[in-house]
C-alpha cells in the first residue's frame, strides 16, 4: 500500500501529482477560497499560526481523516475528489479507493 510523505517543502503541484500516482484519486488544494498556485510551496500557502512539519499518509486513511490532518498539521484545505475530479469522494472513503 502506499505511502504518500509530505512536507512543507513540496510544491502543491508535487503533491497533487504524487497523490495522483499514489491512490488514482485528485486532490484538490486551495489557498484562501481560491485553488492554490501549482509552483506554490506547502509553507508558503499555510495558515499563519500553524508551524508545519512532516506528516505521511496511507492508502486505508479515509479522505475525510486526510483532509482534517493536512487542515492540522499545515493549515491548507485540501478535498479529495474521484480520478477525474468531478465530484469530491465521501469522507469514509480510503484514499487507495478514491481513484477507482
Amino acid at each position: 500500500m502506499a505511502e504518500l510523505q509530505i512536507s512543507g517543502k513540496m510544491s502543491v503541484a508535487r503533491l497533487q501529482t504524487q497523490f495522483k500516482e499514489s491512490y488514482g484519486g485528485t486532490l484538490r488544494v486551495y489557498h484562501g477560497t481560491k485553488f492554490a498556485d501549482p509552483k506554490a510551496t506547502l509553507a508558503s500557502i499555510r495558515k499563519n499560526d500553524v508551524t508545519g512539519g512532516d506528516f505521511s499518509a496511507s492508502g486505508n486513511m479515509h479522505a475525510g481523516r486526510f483532509e482534517e490532518e493536512m487542515m492540522e498539521k499545515f493549515g491548507i484545505k485540501v478535498q479529495v475528489a474521484n480520478k477525474d475530479n468531478t465530484v469530491l469522494v465521501p469522507d469514509n472513503t480510503s484514499l487507495s479507493s478514491s481513484g477507482k
